[in-house]
């Protein structure tokens, strides 16, 4: 059974989560606050976090920073900010997906089982290697040499996405169904941050990601020697 913690300040939203995902078979943890969540968070060890934006004591901000310094936990957020959502998703916070409130709960839960499939990865036995890059899907362990990359969840598994067919362009498109899922609703460029980072990582010996102009990136394969 998948454990889920839910936080956020308000009773009738908990209240309704706990309701759908228990009666979608998932196990629930509650809290009210930042703090809490975060006790909660290193006590439990949930393999999901659905986490308001605006909270006493640790705001969400703080609340992700610190799980995303954690480990790799999926967290989805949950937020009444439309505006430049994106930019507070992917650039500051590196969670995994978001929900505007009011939402409609059976397609959270929805939203929580595609973040999950996206995280358990995809049961190959060999790991994916791309000259010094080396990918194991089932650990969710990526290293250049004996150097292991700190990427958010989304980061690991863009760079899956293009290591598992290197040389291939892959487009915009392609790569928002493949990671984030067909239903995404935000922009395209959210693809280009996360390139960002992914390029940081690999910088010191790893493989190179192309921009092809007009088409989306292609993973370069190592030169021959």
């Amino acid at each position: 059974m998948k454990s889920i913690l839910v936080v956020d300040d308000e009773r009738n939203i908990v209240d309704l989560l706990r309701l759908y995902l228990e009666k979608d078979g998932f196990s629930v943890v509650t809290a009210a606050d930042g703090e809490a969540a975060l006790e909660l968070h290193a006590r439990h060890d949930p393999d999901l976090v659905i986490l308001d934006l605006m909270l006493p004591r640790k705001d969400g901000f703080e609340v992700c920073r610190e799980i995303r310094r954690r480990g790799s936990t999926p967290v989805l957020m949950l937020t009444a900010r439309s505006d430049d959502v994106d930019s507070i998703v992917g650039l500051e916070l590196g969670a995994d997906d978001y929900v505007t409130k009011p939402f409609n709960p059976r397609a959270l839960v929805a939203r929580v089982r595609a973040i999950l499939r996206r995280s358990d990865g995809h049961a190959f036995d060999r790991p994916i290697e791309v000259g010094a890059l080396r990918i194991d899907l089932r650990r969710r362990d990526a290293r250049v040499g004996d150097r292991r990359l700190a990427l958010r969840p989304r980061e690991f598994d863009l760079l899956a996405a293009l290591a598992r067919d290197p040389g291939a362009v892959l487009t915009r498109d392609a790569l928002l169904e493949d990671v984030w899922g067909t239903d995404f609703r935000g922009e395209t460029r959210t693809v280009d941050v996360h390139i960002a980072e992914v390029r940081k990582q690999l910088a010191d010996g790893g493989p190179e990601i192309e921009t092809v102009r007009g088409h989306g990136y292609r993973l370069l394969l190592p030169p021959v020697a």
